[in-house]
């Protein structure tokens, strides 16, 4: 599976494509449910989407929340489900077609996609799954007045230079706990492993199997790395995500992160924060093991899907409104609040994060039918060996002790 004849770093490099402009709805009368994350590029989309076509819905309703990951999958699979689309990234994507809850485009790209770009179409063995339209990663954020205070000279661009600036703050009083991550237990402790364990090389399975492979040393490595950083951060760092570390940046209570770059333009923008934070925030390239190193990221699209189990009626009136957000009026209209990959993005400072990680060759989210799976896993058995309550093997036998519970249960392995 992948973006239609251009990869995402590609994308992410171009950051822009061709001409998006608004298109027709679809049929009058039909129900447009939509769930999604809460964030605000999210929101710009399926604003513009109930702006150009809601006047014809018999309704357009839509649920912008940060459990869409945990409910999709049980709202799509009554007939009819719960939503008529889902906005979905990389790894929801394959969660969804598992489940053979979305259903293929091609039919809707050609009635209503002409002005969508063909790279943005992801398609599976012949059939588009998804339509995307903004690229995400982690990525650092930094605070530079703070840095300077500490003695600390540039932005940290590997593990060892933020574990050093880390120190520097700490021990010039100026934070005890300097540094914010995307740690809370579950999905956002999985993500933050699989950063680092890419950085490092890592395979998550033995080639053209579904074998686990995270017990291995690039696993430990990554282990030990995630326990260094740790050690300075805030002591409930098990439950932060993103509100919570975007909080503590615009309250001032951090001078290093790893956040999403989608939480740059709230982060910079002047709202809920101060001009001493605002202004001394710098937005760069995820950190590496080592100087030129892989960064310690993943490449995210995120992109629109329509379900299988409602009528092709509504299919089709929901396909047609979310097509028709993905203008250039939409993207000018907010312009940075995501790295759009479409027409019109200009790339600003909260873009600059993103763009500097894909062009360091951060890679792309693994788009394998079974790494929802070990992802879990690694969610649910990791904060043992962060409390210091087993050993990095240990925590990594039983991730894929779990992981092989669930994929033989999936019918991934027998």
């Amino acid at each position: 599976m992948s973006l239609r004849n251009l990869t995402l770093t590609g994308a992410l490099l171009g950051l822009m494509s061709t001409g998006a402009h608004a298109a027709t709805c679809g049929p009058d009368g039909q129900s447009i449910r939509i769930l999604a994350s809460d964030f605000p590029a999210i929101h710009a989309v399926a604003d513009a989407a109930e702006a150009a076509c809601a006047g014809g819905a018999s309704e357009f309703t839509r649920n912008h929340t940060t459990e869409a990951r945990q409910i999709m999958n049980a709202a799509l699979t009554p007939n009819p489900s719960e939503y008529t689309s889902v906005i979905v990234a990389n790894s929801t994507l394959t969660q969804l077609m598992n489940d053979g809850l979305v259903r293929p485009l091609n039919d809707l790209v050609d009635k209503y996609g002409e002005n969508i770009p063909e790279n943005l179409l992801i398609s599976m063995n012949g059939n588009v799954m998804a339509v995307a339209f903004m690229a995400n990663a982690q990525h650092m954020f930094s605070r530079t007045d703070i840095l300077e205070q500490a003695g600390v000279e540039g932005i940290p661009a590997t593990f060892d230079e933020l574990l050093s600036a880390a120190e520097k703050i700490r021990a010039a009083g100026i934070m005890e706990h300097p540094l914010v991550m995307n740690m809370k237990s579950g999905w956002n402790i999985g993500e933050s492993f699989n950063l680092i364990f890419m950085a490092n090389d890592g395979e998550f399975f033995e080639p053209g199997t579904a074998m686990p492979t995270v017990n291995s040393e690039a696993g430990i490595a990554t282990l030990n790395t995630l326990k260094a950083l740790v050690e300075y951060a805030n002591p409930d760092y098990l439950t932060h995500a993103s509100n919570e570390t975007q909080a503590l940046w615009e309250a001032g209570k951090a001078a290093l992160g790893i956040m999403w770059g989608s939480r740059g333009a709230a982060i910079l923008d002047d709202e809920g924060s101060t001009e001493e934070v605002t202004s001394n925030t710098v937005l760069s390239a995820a950190p590496s093991n080592e100087p030129g190193g892989t960064p310690a990221a993943t490449l995210w699209w995120d992109g629109f899907t329509i379900a299988s189990n409602v009528s092709d009626e509504e299919a089709e009136a929901t396909f047609a409104a979310l097509a028709s957000a993905l203008t250039p009026e939409m993207v000018a209209a907010n312009n940075d609040d995501a790295v759009w990959l479409l027409d019109g993005f200009t790339p600003g400072a909260a873009a600059a994060g993103v763009s500097a990680t894909a062009q360091a060759g951060a890679k792309p989210y693994p788009m394998l039918p079974q790494i929802g799976l070990i992802h879990n896993a690694l969610g649910a058995e990791l904060s043992d060996f962060l409390k210091g309550d087993e050993s990095a093997e240990q925590a990594l036998a039983d991730v894929e002790a779990a992981y092989m519970t669930a994929a033989k249960e999936a019918g991934f392995v027998k």
